[in-house]
């Protein structure tokens, strides 16, 4: 037994030391799912969801472009880019990732603790939800909501201003944050808006848009 753990932690250690020496890689060719690399002068097929011998992992492919994972750190390459290894080091404080979904970027979250699909919308100046989902969450929106008339692409509605509890996506977590309450059953998806993503900062990667919490 304790040899078997002493054969474990020396893998472990090799593995750190590893990844730890690369010092280049470069993208080869892309396909869909899968990319040529060349680490450090070796040559590597990388397919998603699988990491190389150093670390490496692919996070998705296309003829175009590749996510790739190193030391858990995520960012976007096209054809014949060179990686810098020296990555930054993650800033301080809470942060969410939204995976492109065609053109749009849509996550899952929590409204005063219940689970929510959210919408990113810089078009839209507040959380934005429909009436059926806040009846679904028990948001008492007419009894404390304060009447508005709602912009939307039908025309105008009738809304409700509201104040939400609290609103999480990935580790990020605002209190009070605005929201409106349209009435009807659209949007079908909550709308993250500008009263959440005024308090985050937000880095296009590409398929990945990275959050963070800016206090």
């Amino acid at each position: 037994m304790v040899g078997n753990r002493l054969s474990l932690l020396l893998c472990l250690l090799l593995l750190s030391t590893t990844i730890a020496a690369i010092e280049n890689i470069q993208v080869m060719a892309l396909f869909s799912g899968k990319a040529m690399v060349m680490i450090d002068g070796k040559q590597r097929l990388l397919t998603v969801g699988k990491s190389s011998p150093e670390g490496v992992m692919l996070i998705s492919a296309s003829s175009r472009e590749a996510v790739i994972e190193i030391d858990n750190q995520q960012q976007t390459y096209q054809l014949g880019s060179r990686i810098s290894t020296q990555f930054k080091k993650r800033e301080s404080g809470p942060e969410a990732k939204i995976w492109r979904n065609g053109r749009r970027y849509i996550t899952s979250g929590l409204i005063n603790g219940l689970p929510v699909e959210f919408l990113l919308d810089t078009g839209a100046t507040s959380v934005a939800m429909s009436s059926a989902t806040a009846k679904r969450l028990g948001i008492p929106y007419q009894l404390k909501g304060r009447p508005i008339t709602v912009a939307t692409a039908s025309g105008t509605t009738n809304g409700y201003r509201i104040n939400l509890d609290r609103v999480k996506v990935g580790e990020i977590e605002l209190y009070n944050v605005a929201g409106a309450v349209i009435e009807g059953d659209s949007p079908k998806t909550v709308l993250l808006g500008m009263t959440f993503l005024k308090q985050v900062t937000m880095e296009d990667k590409g398929a990945l848009m990275l959050l963070r919490k800016k206090f």
